[in-house]
């Protein structure tokens, strides 16, 4: 888990100073718009990381859940209850993307 975290970390720090500097292909005389591509980065980093939260989540609800209906399937309403929320944080990803994106 803590590689995880450091890889995603990591690959934040080197696009974050990557994006930020001039685009040095082009003349001196042509303005580069780095806001447009702010908004890709952090629409991406938004949605990403939020399937990636829910992907994780999802595996350990699921695991576990998988384990309780097997031992008492009365409790499978409430596994889906959890299974659902975990699943919600990927819809809140989306939904932020959709605001980052139309702003």
């Amino acid at each position: 888990m803590k590689t995880l975290v450091l890889l995603l970390l990591a690959v934040i720090a080197i696009s974050a100073t990557g994006l930020t500097g001039l685009a040095y292909a082009q003349s001196e005389t042509v303005e580069v718009n780095n806001n447009s591509s702010m908004k890709l980065l952090g629409a991406g980093l938004a949605f990403g990381l939020a399937a990636a939260g829910a992907g994780i989540g999802l595996g350990q609800v699921g695991a576990a859940g998988l384990a309780v209906i097997s031992e008492n399937p009365a409790l499978q309403s409430k596994v889906f209850i959890f299974v659902g929320m975990v699943e919600s944080i990927a819809i809140y990803g989306i939904v932020m993307m959709f605001i980052i994106l139309g702003q």
